[in-house]
């Protein structure tokens, strides 16, 4: 059966994917990308319990897609500065974005916020179609083309298959590449939290015995949005709770060091919880076929980089594809496709294993290691130079950037 053609499948039209297709924009590539869930509304009136931190590097990539100014006339929060201590003792370390020179450290912006900006714009490119709510039901392949079809019975055929479709990637699974996955045994728990002191545009995180808890400062001063990082158990008796002993138990994980800037912890908005796992591809490509975010990488949320990640991986994609297009190449080929993960394997790899290694030094009671994770923190602080490097490569001003990375269009 001979189905619609394009160049570009991009299955998968979450924050991602729909990055990677308006980073496609206007150039003569043909894509489609398939995803079961329209657009979300944005309600004024409520957070999204799910947010993300985006980065400078990340706003510049939204900036030169053109879809930075939808996302602002909705709602985003600045991250001015961060603070982060540690439960056993008094060490602690400060960011300040006047140190890199920099407007802010980082936006706080809720993930259905990006995701409609991104759909919307990319619904008005003249070169990608958008095919919602639909879902494949099968996928073949031979040696120059990709054939998908969808549920409703249409086929598409194309050079390249993205798989931009989380972390449960089925196009991961049927095209056969594995991933070592591990589970840190908790759950992160988010809401919305109001609190009597102003946030001050200042992001907080202390680490806890049974892991890290974040408050992420929102666009009204008063308000935050709280990553409870704990241990299965304790995290499933959070839950249990009711709005008054929860505040309760927050209050009290935060009533010591900087935390008590916020003062009084006043309202808890409902709550909602998933498992924290961390997961890498052995490969991120095949012979056409490759994989952008969670279904290449899975990162703990402690420093809010996973969103990062996959939009620079779409950020690079765009580029490897556009230069190859220009040069009348094939798009799906593995030697064109390979460049791409030489390009990022490294980056997420080491980003990776220092979250690893972060959740395990600090989510634990050692007495010693206590010590040492002090006085870790306060040398770090002290230290203008490693703190700098720190500050610039986790707000993505630094390494090997992609345009669109530096605000350019590939």
């Amino acid at each position: 059966m001979t189905g619609k053609q394009f160049d570009i499948v991009i299955v998968g039209g979450g924050m991602v994917g729909a990055t990677l297709a308006c980073a496609l924009a206007d150039t003569d590539i043909r894509i489609a990308v398939v995803d079961s869930a329209p657009a979300p509304e944005v309600d004024p009136s409520e957070y999204d319990l799910r947010v993300s931190a985006v980065t400078p590097g990340s706003k510049a990539i939204f900036e030169a897609i053109g879809i930075w100014s939808a996302m602002q006339s909705q709602r985003i929060s600045r991250i001015d500065a961060m603070t982060v201590w540690d439960e056993a003792g008094s060490g602690h370390i400060d960011f300040d974005s006047a140190e890199m020179a920099q407007p802010c450290l980082g936006y706080i912006v809720e993930n259905r916020v990006i995701r409609k900006a991104a759909l919307d714009r990319m619904q008005a490119l003249r070169n990608v179609e958008f095919l919602c709510p639909a879902s494949v039901s099968e996928i073949r392949k031979d040696d120059k083309r990709i054939s998908l079809q969808l549920d409703d019975g249409s086929v598409l055929e194309s050079q390249l298959l993205v798989g931009a479709d989380g972390a449960n990637s089925r196009v991961r699974t049927w095209a056969g590449i594995d991933t070592r996955s591990w589970s840190f045994e908790q759950k992160a728990i988010v809401a919305t939290v109001t609190t009597s002191g102003a946030h001050a545009g200042v992001a907080r995180q202390r680490f806890l015995e049974t892991g890290p808890l974040a408050f992420l400062p929102l666009d009204d001063a008063h308000k935050s949005s709280i990553v409870w990082s704990a241990d299965n158990a304790r995290a499933d008796a959070l839950l249990s709770l009711n709005d008054a002993d929860f505040i309760s138990e927050l209050q009290a994980s935060i009533a010591d060091g900087p935390g008590l800037a916020l003062g009084e912890v006043v309202a808890v908005s409902r709550r909602a919880a998933f498992p924290l796992t961390s997961a890498h591809a052995d490969d991120y490509v095949s012979e056409r076929v490759v994989l952008v975010g969670d279904a290449a990488h899975r990162i703990h949320p402690l420093a809010g980089q996973g969103l990062n990640l996959g939009l620079g991986d779409a950020a690079v994609l765009a580029e490897v594809l556009i230069d190859a297009a220009r040069e009348g190449r094939d798009v799906g080929s593995l030697r064109i496709l390979r460049r791409y993960e030489r390009w990022r394997r490294g980056d997420n790899a080491l980003m990776l294993a220092s979250m690893d290694g972060f959740k395990r030094l600090f989510s634990n009671d050692h007495p010693v290691l206590g010590s040492l994770r002090n006085v870790g923190l306060d040398l770090a602080d002290t230290l203008s130079p490693l703190k700098y490097r720190i500050m610039l490569y986790a707000a993505g001003l630094a390494g090997d950037r992609p345009k669109l990375m530096r605000g350019l269009r590939p």
